[in-house]
């Protein structure tokens, strides 16, 4: 099941917020490692290094890493402050952490009773590619500047849903608002259907840094997020009620898992993403997974991922954005999610401009080894979901936001 192997730190290649990534040699030659210092402690040049290289042995592209589980010669120093949360629960690497709704934090009081997320539009996508592409949809034209100082304040401008149209990019428009209008703040719930620590996720680190992420809430078995949740409920409120997200975007973390039968795919967890949030009270938007690149013929189209976790899974109503795809490929795309209709509500997303609006996103866009011109349709679904959400009406106000 683990295959192990001891190693030397010849080099740190690069470092992101969470996690570095090493140089490393073993008897079998050099390989490239991932260590997550909040875990093992920080690896220099010189040390010895236990790792699992059972991912790098089977090639996985998007954990294609020998993993660092150790520094035996210079264990870190024990965590200090508060936390009860167990995180990958009964493994070797099992790590305690604060959670938001435990009884220790701070905002326990504010999530004891916490039951709506007061209409907040919630974007559910099966792949973690899909989340910068949303964003690039959300924001259209008027992307968030990367913060400074407190970046919550947004300089006293108010956001406005729903002052958008959707025919013209879901932008919104300042007439009418009570001053001037910001980007929504949006907050990215991770599921754990693939990689566990939020820490793996260069892109989810470039986004936080740019602003067009205004943190990330892990859930589940998943961790190492601005804030963490025992359940993507929990999850929810906490970014709505105590991270004040006037949009969430809920998908699973890089890595998806597949088997190539109906039920076996960890997507799944999208069809139960929009049941939680329909049954808090928020309004899921329901990404299609898209492609017209992909060489496996159940996922042309739309994926039979998004068929079964929408149209079998999701027992709640939600709004799927369909996108307008030109020519024959957009007919088949429109054709193949018409049997969502049955339970949800499919709102047509014009794509002009979402081209443009995705080649200026601040981090590389990749699905499956393929990037924006060798795959431009699922990045387009995944922008329209996007678009869509910012055409909705606004929530309540949830008032002041938590320090």
């Amino acid at each position: 099941m683990i295959r192990w192997r001891k190693g030397v730190v010849a080099r740190v290649r690069r470092e992101w917020p969470g996690a570095v990534e090493l140089d490393v040699t073993t008897e079998e030659g050099g390989a490239r490692a991932l260590a997550y210092p909040a875990l093992v402690g920080r690896p220099e040049p010189g040390d010895t290094v236990l790792l699992n290289t059972t991912a790098l042995a089977m090639g996985l592209g998007t954990g294609g890493y020998a993993m660092v589980v150790a520094l035996p010669d210079r264990l870190p120093q024990d965590p200090s402050g508060p936390g009860h949360l167990v995180k990958a629960r009964y493994t070797p690497l099992q790590a305690t952490v604060l959670g938001v709704d435990e009884q220790d934090s701070p905002f326990h009081d504010v999530l004891r009773d916490a039951d709506s997320l007061d209409g907040m539009p919630v974007i559910v996508a099966d792949l973690h590619s899909a989340l910068p592409a949303i964003l690039c949809g959300l924001y259209g034209s008027h992307p968030p500047q990367p913060p400074s100082g407190d970046a919550r304040d947004a300089g006293g401008e108010t956001f406005r849903v729903g002052t958008g149209d959707a025919e013209t990019g879901g932008e919104p428009s300042p007439e009418g608002a009570a001053g001037p209008v910001r980007p929504p703040r949006v907050v990215y719930v991770m599921l754990d259907g693939g990689a566990l620590p939020a820490w793996f996720s260069m892109s989810c680190a470039r986004l936080r840094e740019t602003g067009w992420l205004a943190g990330t809430v892990t859930v589940g078995q998943a961790f190492g997020g601005d804030m963490e949740a025992v359940t993507l409920h929990t999850g929810l409120l906490a970014a709505r009620h105590v991270m004040g997200a006037d949009v969430a975007v809920v998908t699973q973390g890089p890595g998806n898992l597949g088997t190539g039968t109906r039920w076996g795919f960890s997507g799944v967890s999208a069809g139960e993403a929009v049941n939680a949030a329909a049954v808090l009270g928020g309004r899921p938007v329901a990404a299609l997974r898209v492609s017209e690149g992909d060489l496996r013929e159940r996922h042309i189209g739309v994926s039979h991922h998004s068929l079964t976790a929408y149209g079998r899974v999701a027992l709640a109503p939600a709004q799927v954005a369909v996108p307008e795809l030109p020519g024959e490929f957009g007919e088949r795309v429109a054709r193949q999610a018409e049997p969502l209709s049955a339970r949800h509500e499919l709102v047509r997303v014009p794509v002009d401009g979402l081209r443009e609006a995705l080649a200026g996103c601040p981090v590389r866009l990749s699905t499956m080894g393929r990037g924006l011109d060798e795959d431009l349709p699922y990045f387009l679904a995944s922008a329209a979901a996007g678009r869509h959400a910012a055409s909705l009406p606004a929530g309540e106000d949830t008032g002041p936001l938590a320090s």
